[in-house]
């Protein structure tokens, strides 16, 4: 409603924009559009997003243009695309140099420097510590955090015989899998979605994972089999969120990108990084973290084990959405105490 009546707004000049809104009715509609109004006059230069180059990336940017443009029409948005040290080291493995952190690097240094006012992130590729100076400063509604089922061959996980080769590059998914199925090979898979599913199509893999968000955000959709479910494949801390990081000093900034907030999706997802944090984990290691809320009840899950699959921790616990952070913290108490420590340690 109110992006509809600031879009109206806009065509008129500055000095009759109150005169404006003094006409419309309702006292919570005028005072929401006037907020909107004032918060993009108080960020008048062009909004540097940066973005890395890949399709999904560039799908994701576009995404947080598109929804700022609606609020602010007459705000312009610039992508500033980057190549990250991740999308160039294709033939390591992630967990071998450095994680996921590799995918964000070049975009917050960017933030830091002033070549770009704010950064797209699919979460689950966010580092638990960001650099000084910078803010996780909106976290978007989740698209499907599950994992999804990929193969020309089979239509379901149950169906792959003994040996067939899965293709993952996620130390948390080769964990569970292997939990559930040993007999499975599961080999590496690097590369952009695209790249992913021609290796599929190519024969080299009977099946892949990966993450349902990002197929249903590239329209690609028909090529899931089915969505593996959390008793299978807990998902990875975040997975399915946008989150949208600034420099913390940006008021104007802040402000402008505040309607993007989801509140459900914050608690979530800030319960589940409270959880990596305090286990001292990364992006690349086998844990998972999953938190649901339902009548006002904050559920959270966690898994901790070996990356054969040999050993699987796992413990969840229920709490009051206010203490987020707390409970993602009392949940890895839970499974340190049952031993994730040393199976962490083990991989580094």
């Amino acid at each position: 409603m109110y992006a509809s009546i600031v879009n109206a707004a806009f065509q008129l000049n500055q000095c009759s924009l109150y005169d404006f809104l003094l006409a419309i009715s309702g006292d919570q509609v005028k005072l929401g559009a006037i907020a909107l109004i004032n918060t993009s006059f108080e960020f008048m230069k062009t909004l540097k997003i940066a973005t890395r180059q890949s399709p999904l990336a560039l799908w994701q940017a576009e995404h947080i243009r598109s929804r700022l443009n609606a609020l602010y029409p007459d705000l312009t948005v610039e992508l500033v695309k980057f190549v990250t040290q991740g999308d160039k080291i294709l033939d390591t493995p992630l967990a071998k140099i450095g994680g996921k952190g590799l995918f964000v690097k070049e975009l917050e240094a960017a933030l830091l420097d002033g070549r770009a006012d704010l950064a797209v992130h699919s979460m689950k590729d966010v580092p638990m510590h960001l650099p000084e100076g910078l803010t996780l400063a909106v976290i978007c509604e989740r698209e499907d955090p599950l994992d999804a089922f990929v193969s020309n061959q089979y239509q379901h996980f149950d169906e792959l015989p003994q040996g067939a080769k899965v293709g993952t590059s996620s130390l948390r998914r080769k964990c569970q899998i292997l939990q559930q199925r040993p007999d499975l090979e599961i080999i590496d898979l690097r590369g952009n979605v695209g790249t992913r599913l021609s290796k599929l199509d190519d024969g080299l893999y009977d099946a892949i994972i990966l993450a349902s968000a990002g197929l249903k955000r590239l329209g690609l959709s028909d090529r899931i089999r089915h969505c593996l479910a959390p008793v299978l494949s807990l998902p990875a801390v975040g997975q399915g969120a946008l989150g949208l990081e600034c420099r913390a000093n940006d008021n104007a900034l802040l402000k402008l990108i505040q309607p993007l907030q989801h509140e459900e999706t914050s608690i979530c997802v800030r319960a589940e990084r409270a959880f990596n944090a305090y286990l001292e984990g990364g992006c690349q290691v086998p844990i998972a973290g999953y938190a649901t809320l339902a009548n006002d009840q904050l559920q959270i899950e966690g898994r901790v084990g070996s990356v054969d699959g040999h050993t699987l921790l796992k413990e969840q616990l229920v709490g009051a959405p206010a203490e987020a952070e707390q409970l993602g913290e009392q949940l890895a108490q839970r499974l340190l105490a049952q031993g994730a420590g040393e199976l962490l340690k083990a991989l580094y």
